[in-house]
C-alpha cells in the first residue's frame, strides 16, 4: 500500500527543517536588502529613523510569521492566505486573494525581483556608464525563464537550488557586514552623529518607508503555501519561521549599519544599486564579485516565489475557485505544472512595463490588506471555535498588535500614494464578477461550458497532468 502511494500522483512531504528555514530565508533575502535601503531612507528622512524602520519591520514580520505559524498548524492545507481566508472568513475574500495575487501582486513582486537580478548582472559591464534598459529587461526575463524551468522539472531540484542559493546570499551579507563593522570600530561614525534629524520627515511618507522595509522582509509567509509538503509541520513550521525571521532581522539591521558607515545618505539616495557602490568603496578587490552574489540572491528569491505561490492557485482550483486544470500535477515529475506555467506570461508582461519603486507600492497595498484580513480571520476563528486544535498558539497581544498595525499601514497608504494604492484596490475588486462566473460556471451557456471542458482536456493531454490521487491534508 505504501509503495502504491509513493507511485501515485500527489505532492509529497519532502521539506524538512533545514530546507524549510532555507526556503524562508532564501525567499526573504532577495533583492530587497540591496534595493529597499534607498526607498526606506527617502521616505523616512534620516539615518537613525531608517534604521528604526528596518528594526520595526523585522519585529512586525516576526509577529506576522508567528500568526501564520498558528494558522499553518491549525489548517493543514497548503495555499497560505487563500486557505486561511477560506476557512475563517469565507469563499469570496479567499477568491479575491487568489485573483489579486495572480493578476498583479505576484507579477509585480516577481518583476521587481527579476529587474534587480537583471540590473546587478548587467550594470558591472557598463560601469561607469548607464546600462541599457532593454538589456536589463532581457536578462531579467532569462532569469525568470530559468526559475520556471527548474520549478517545472522537479520539486527536489527546486528545493536543492533554494538551499544552495540561501547559503550563497548569507555569505554575501556577511561580506557586506564585516568591512562595515570594522570601519565603525575604527571610528567612522560621522553619518550617525546627526542620525535622528526629523526635518525631512513627513507623516504621509512614513508608510511608504515601512512598505519598502516590509518588501525586503516579504516572504516570511511562503512556507505556508506548501504546508502539505512539509515534514512534521506542527514542529517544523513554528521553528522555521522563528529561526528565519530572527536571523534575517539581525542581518538586515547590520547590513544597513554597514551601508551608512561606508556611504553617506546622499550617496545611497543617488544609487539604484547600493551594494555595487558599497563594494566599490569597501571591497575594491571584490567589486565584480558582490554584484554576482546579489544577482544569485535575487534568483533565490525568484525561485522561492515560483515554488510557493503556484500552490495557492493549485489549492484554489482544487476547491473549485479556479479552473480545474490548475489543480493537476505532472504525472511523472509531481510538480503543479499548469499553476507554475500560468505565472510566467503574467510576470513577463509586468516586467516589460514596470518600474521598481512604483511596483513595490502598487503590490504592497493589496498584499498587506489580505494579510491583515487573514490574521483578523484567525482572531474571529479563535472566538467562534475555541476548541479547534491549535498545536501552536501565538500570544493574543502579538496577533492583535500585528493586525492593527497592518490595517493602519494599509489605511495610511491610501493617503500617501493614492494613485498606486487606489489602482491596486480597484483591480482587487474586479475579481468580484469573475468570482461569480468561475464559481457558478454551471450557469454559463452550454456552448461556453463545452468549449471550457474541451480546452481543459486538450491542455491536460498536452501538459501530461492529472488530478491528485492521494489526499495530502
Amino acid at each position: 500500500m505504501k509503495k502504491a502511494d509513493e507511485q501515485a500522483v500527489h505532492l509529497k512531504r519532502k521539506i524538512g527543517l533545514l530546507p524549510a528555514v532555507s526556503f524562508i530565508i532564501g525567499t526573504v533575502v532577495g533583492s530587497g536588502i540591496f534595493i529597499a535601503p534607498k526607498g526606506v531612507l527617502m521616505n523616512s528622512g534620516s539615518v537613525g529613523l531608517s534604521l528604526l524602520v528596518w528594526a520595526l519591520c523585522g519585529v512586525l514580520s516576526l509577529f506576522g510569521s508567528l500568526c501564520y505559524a498558528e494558522l499553518g498548524t491549525s489548517f493543514t492545507k497548503s495555499g497560505g492566505h487563500y486557505t486561511y481566508l477560506l476557512e475563517t472568513l469565507g469563499p469570496l475574500p479567499a477568491f479575491l486573494r487568489i485573483w489579486a495575487e495572480f493578476v498583479f501582486i505576484r507579477p509585480a513582486v516577481a518583476s521587481y525581483v527579476a529587474l534587480a537580478f537583471g540590473r546587478y548582472v548587467v550594470e558591472p559591464f557598463f560601469t561607469p556608464c548607464e546600462a541599457p534598459t532593454v538589456l536589463i529587461r532581457l536578462v531579467s526575463i532569462l532569469g525568470v525563464t530559468l526559475v520556471v524551468v527548474v520549478n517545472s522539472l522537479s520539486v527536489n531540484m527546486a528545493s536543492r537550488v533554494q538551499v544552495t542559493l540561501t547559503f550563497i546570499k548569507m555569505f554575501a551579507l556577511v561580506l557586506i557586514i564585516i568591512p562595515g563593522v570594522m570601519a565603525l570600530a575604527k571610528g567612522r561614525t560621522e553619518n550617525f552623529q546627526r542620525g535622528f534629524e526629523v526635518d525631512a520627515l513627513t507623516l504621509d511618507r512614513l508608510p511608504l518607508a515601512f512598505y519598502n522595509g516590509l518588501y525586503a522582509y516579504g516572504g516570511w509567509f511562503y512556507l505556508n503555501y506548501v504546508t502539505e509538503e512539509v515534514i512534521n509541520p506542527n514542529r517544523n513550521i513554528p521553528l522555521a519561521v522563528i529561526c528565519s525571521m530572527v536571523t534575517v532581522t539581525v542581518f538586515y539591521v547590520l547590513v544597513n549599519v554597514a551601508y551608512y558607515t561606508i556611504m553617506t545618505p546622499a550617496e545611497i539616495l543617488h544609487s539604484d544599486a547600493v551594494a555595487v557602490m558599497f563594494a566599490d568603496r569597501a571591497l575594491p578587490g571584490l567589486t565584480s564579485v558582490i554584484p554576482f552574489l546579489v544577482a544569485l540572491s535575487c534568483l533565490g528569491a525568484l525561485n522561492g516565489g515560483f515554488f510557493g505561490v503556484p500552490r495557492m492557485l493549485f489549492v484554489g482550483a482544487r476547491e473549485g475557485h479556479w479552473p480545474s486544470i490548475f489543480s493537476m500535477i505532472h504525472i511523472r515529475r509531481h510538480t503543479p505544472l499548469p499553476a507554475v506555467l500560468f505565472l510566467y506570461p503574467l510576470v513577463v508582461l509586468m516586467l516589460m512595463n514596470g518600474e521598481i519603486y512604483n511596483l513595490i507600492n502598487f503590490a504592497s497595498f493589496s498584499r498587506w490588506f489580505f494579510i491583515a484580513l487573514a490574521t483578523t480571520g484567525m482572531l474571529v476563528h479563535r472566538y467562534r471555535f475555541p476548541l479547534h486544535p491549535r498545536p501552536f498558539k501565538v500570544p493574543l497581544v502579538i496577533a492583535v498588535t500585528f493586525t492593527v498595525v497592518s490595517f493602519f499601514l494599509v489605511g495610511l497608504s491610501l493617503y500617501s500614494d493614492p494613485w498606486n494604492t487606489g489602482a491596486s484596490c480597484a483591480l482587487t475588486l474586479t475579481g468580484v464578477p469573475v468570482y461569480y462566473v468561475i464559481v457558478h460556471k454551471n450557469r454559463l451557456p452550454r456552448r461556453c461550458r463545452r468549449v471550457y471542458h474541451y480546452c481543459s482536456k486538450q491542455l491536460q493531454i498536452l501538459l501530461e497532468v492529472a488530478q491528485q490521487e492521494v489526499q495530502t491534508y
